[in-house]
């Protein structure tokens, strides 16, 4: 789950949650953007820096494909985030030479994602 101490951030125009501000306990004053599950979608900056970095970024990277981390296998597996909630992150398998699940099948993680998860 999400930290209560994260800031969400949401789009004005329609309220959606685009990501949130993860505070820098070394920098006070200083802010992680990050994805609705915990990713970063950048470096430590000031309030409203990470907030434009939010506004820009918006929603796509919904729709890329990532790579899931899984222990014991040194190769990540490719996948697309299929649901995405402050709760838990349900991401489908479309690597084929995975061989331990199939095309389709769903993984659900909880996040923040503690680098399972990366841009493919």
């Amino acid at each position: 789950m999400i930290p209560t101490r994260w800031a969400a951030h949401h789009r004005r125009e329609d309220h959606e949650l685009l990501g949130y501000l993860r505070p820098v306990d070394a920098i006070p004053g200083y802010f992680i953007p990050v994805t609705v599950f915990g990713y970063p979608l950048g470096a430590p900056t000031e309030e409203h820096r990470a907030r434009q970095c939010l506004e820009r970024t918006g929603l796509a990277y919904l729709a890329q494909d990532w790579l899931l981390s899984l222990p014991g296998r040194s190769q990540a597996v490719a996948v697309q985030i299929v649901e995405a909630t402050p709760q838990h992150l349900r991401v489908k398998n479309i690597d084929y030479g995975y061989p331990d699940a199939n095309i389709g099948h769903v993984f659900v993680l909880d996040v923040p994602t503690t680098g399972q998860l990366h841009p493919r």
